[in-house]
Formats: structure tokens, C-alpha cells, sequence
């Protein structure tokens, strides 16, 4: 029989090697270590109750998932867009979002501009994304 050391090294190696092919934002590399440790406290106190080790790993792997977030710079996505023209597919009111036909989907989209409105079928160019939503300005105001 496997003893408890064995077992939490095993887990702990296993799911460091998942972070190489299933990228989770480290989570499966900071629970893997978090088992390593509990292996290596197995190893030092053979003795311990199995539900204090899990309480131990799911402990430290909670700290470590939550320390190294605060240490790790941000997640960026790419915002950069392929094609800088849309056409309205409906009214962007002032202040409001409406809908552009941009790269051959529709999306969500709503003026730079907070007190101009676009009308339907209007050129417009996108300026940013946030999230699901373009941000776009008119062609009028673009090209004067």
C-alpha cells in the first residue's frame, strides 16, 4: 500500500504536469505545489489525520492561488482590431449602444462621442473594443 506521502507527491507531480498542457492560469501549478508540500509534512509527520491534510493543501493552495495573483501582472487580450471599419446596423443613441456590422458579425457598439448620435447604415470606425462592446466614431467627425 501506497503511503499518504506517496500519494500527495503523486497528486502534487500530476497536477503541475496539467498546467503544461492545460493552461489554468496556474491554479492546477499552485494546487500541485500545495501537494508537494503536504507530501513533504507527511513525510516529516507520518501520522496525520487524512482530513487535516486536506485541510492543510486546500488551505495553502487557496493562499498560494490568491497570493500569486496579487504578485502576477494582468491577463491582457489583445485589442488590437484587423479592420478599423463598421457599418450602424441600427441607431447608436447619445449615450447608448446600438448595433455595428464589423469584420461580417454584428456587435454591441457605442459612440467615443457621448452627445452625438449615428444613424442605420452609417460608416463608422472603431476606435477600441471594451469587452463585447466597439467603440466607434462617426466617419463624418474622422475624415472632417
Amino acid at each position: 500500500m501506497l503511503s499518504s506521502a506517496i500519494l500527495w507527491l503523486l497528486a502534487g507531480s500530476i497536477l503541475c504536469l496539467m498546467e503544461l498542457f492545460l493552461p489554468t492560469a496556474f491554479v492546477a501549478f499552485m494546487m500541485g505545489l500545495s501537494a508537494l508540500v503536504v507530501a513533504l509534512v507527511m513525510y516529516i509527520w507520518p501520522t496525520m489525520a487524512f482530513s487535516l491534510q486536506v485541510v492543510l493543501w486546500l488551505l495553502l493552495s487557496t493562499g498560494a492561488v490568491f497570493f500569486t495573483r496579487r504578485f502576477l501582472p494582468p491577463a491582457r487580450v489583445a485589442k488590437r482590431m484587423d479592420s478599423m471599419e463598421a457599418k450602424t446596423l441600427t441607431a447608436i443613441p447619445a449615450g447608448e449602444t446600438g448595433r455595428v456590422l464589423y469584420e461580417g458579425n454584428s456587435w454591441r457598439a457605442r459612440c467615443e462621442d457621448y452627445v452625438e448620435e449615428i444613424a442605420p447604415n452609417q460608416k463608422v470606425y472603431v476606435v477600441r473594443r471594451e469587452g463585447n462592446t466597439l467603440v466607434v466614431v462617426p466617419q463624418y467627425l474622422v475624415e472632417g
